[in-house]
C-alpha cells in the first residue's frame, strides 16, 4: 500500500533510528495551512530527553513535501529542510514547553511569507524575548544543522534538519561582528547539542570566552554579508552617488564596514528595494545595474572615510570625489 506522506514517513524512519520505539508527544494542525490556516507546520513532535542533559528535542513537519511533490527541483524537497529545537526542560518536566512549537510556526511563517529561507549559519534577530511573555535575556536566533539527525534522502528529494539556537543579545553581537558556527562552538563545549535554556546567562560573561570571540574577529572578520539597513537608500546624480542613511543605524553600518572590508570580504547594504554591494578594492569606481542595485570599489583610505562620514549631516567621502554620504539624525 502507497503512503499519502511519504515525505511524512521519511522523516519519522529518522526519529525512529534516534528514538526507537519512542512514541513523541505530537501537536497536530487542525486547520493546516493547505486550507488556509494560520500555521504553516502540519505538527510538532516532542521528544523528551536525559542525555547529555534532560532536553526537549522538537522537530517540526511542513517545509519539505510531506505529501506529494509540488516544487520544480527533484533534488530538493519543498524548502529543503525541517526545523528542530532543543529546550531545557526539568528532569521530572512531562509537558512540552509549547511556546517552542509556537516559535518554530511563526519561523516557518516567515519563510512562506518572504520566500527567504534558512541555511546553516544563518542568524536573525527575534525582535523580543523568543520566549514570549518570559523574562529571557535570549533576543536572537541562530541555525546549525542539527547534530544528531543531519539530512536524509525522502522520496520527494533531500531535506537538512535545521536546529534553531537560542542566543542572548551580546551573544548575538558576537555573531554578527565575528561568525555564527565560531560563537556556536564556544556555545556547544558549554551548552552540549546546542541545548537552549532561556534561564542561562551569555557566555560573553565569561573573560575567557569575550577574548576568544575578540582574537576570532580581529583575525577572520565578520561571517555576516548582508546587513538589512532600514530607512537606508542611494540615488546616482551624474557621476556622483548618493547613499541615505538613517542615523539609528549608522553604528551597525560602520561596524559592519570595519568587520568586512579590511579582510577583503564584500558587504552588501539592503534597504527597501534598493542594494549597494560594498568590495574592497585598489582602485574607486561604481557600477549601476537597473534602479536598485549599484556595487562600489572601495580602496583602504575609502574605506576608513565612509566610517567616519557615518555622522549626522551631508558629507563627501574622501579620496573619492564622486561618493556623498546623507545621514538623517
Amino acid at each position: 500500500m502507497t503512503s499519502d506522506a511519504p515525505g511524512w514517513d521519511a522523516i519519522d524512519a529518522r526519529l525512529g533510528e534516534l528514538y526507537p520505539g519512542v512514541a513523541p508527544k505530537h501537536y497536530g494542525t487542525l486547520h493546516t495551512f493547505a486550507l488556509g490556516g494560520p500555521d504553516p507546520l502540519d505538527g510538532v513532535s516532542f521528544y523528551a530527553r536525559v542525555e547529555p542533559v534532560p532536553h526537549w528535542h522538537l522537530v517540526g513537519y511542513g517545509l519539505s513535501e510531506l505529501y506529494t511533490k509540488e516544487t520544480d527541483d527533484p533534488a530538493e524537497s519543498g524548502w529543503g529542510f525541517e526545523l528542530t529545537f532543543r529546550v531545557a526542560r526539568a528532569a521530572a518536566d512531562d509537558e512540552p514547553p509549547l511556546w517552542a512549537a509556537s516559535l518554530l510556526q511563526n519561523l516557518a511563517r516567515y519563510v512562506f511569507s518572504t520566500n527567504n529561507w534558512f541555511e546553516p549559519g544563518h542568524h536573525m534577530n527575534a525582535g523580543g524575548p523568543i520566549q514570549h511573555g518570559y523574562a529571557t535575556s535570549m533576543t536572537a536566533l541562530a541555525f546549525v544543522e542539527d547534530p544528531e539527525l543531519g539530512a536524509i534522502d525522502t522520496p520527494h528529494g533531500r531535506l537538512r534538519f535545521l536546529q534553531v539556537v537560542g542566543l542572548t543579545g551580546d551573544e548575538y553581537a558576537a555573531v554578527r561582528q565575528w561568525d555564527t558556527d565560531g560563537v556556536l562552538g564556544l556555545l556547544a563545549r558549554r551548552h552540549p547539542l546546542l541545548v537552549t535554556d532561556p534561564d542561562r546567562p551569555s557566555i560573553t560573561d565569561d573573560p575567557a570566552v569575550r577574548a576568544e570571540i575578540e582574537a576570532g574577529r580581529a583575525r577572520d572578520g565578520s561571517s555576516t554579508g548582508l546587513l538589512l539597513v532600514g530607512g537606508f537608500g542611494w540615488a546616482a546624480e551624474g557621476d556622483t552617488v548618493r547613499l541615505s542613511f538613517k542615523e539609528v543605524t549608522t553604528a551597525s553600518v560602520a561596524q559592519a564596514v570595519r568587520d568586512r572590508l579590511p579582510f577583503g570580504r564584500n558587504l552588501v547594504l539592503e534597504g527597501d528595494g534598493t542594494r549597494v554591494v560594498l568590495r574592497s578594492a585598489t582602485t574607486f569606481g561604481s557600477r549601476r545595474s537597473g534602479d536598485d542595485l549599484l556595487e562600489l570599489d572601495l580602496p583602504a583610505p575609502v574605506v576608513a572615510g565612509l566610517v567616519d562620514v557615518l555622522v549626522p549631516g551631508t558629507h563627501a567621502v574622501p579620496g573619492t570625489g564622486h561618493l556623498v554620504v546623507d545621514v538623517e539624525g
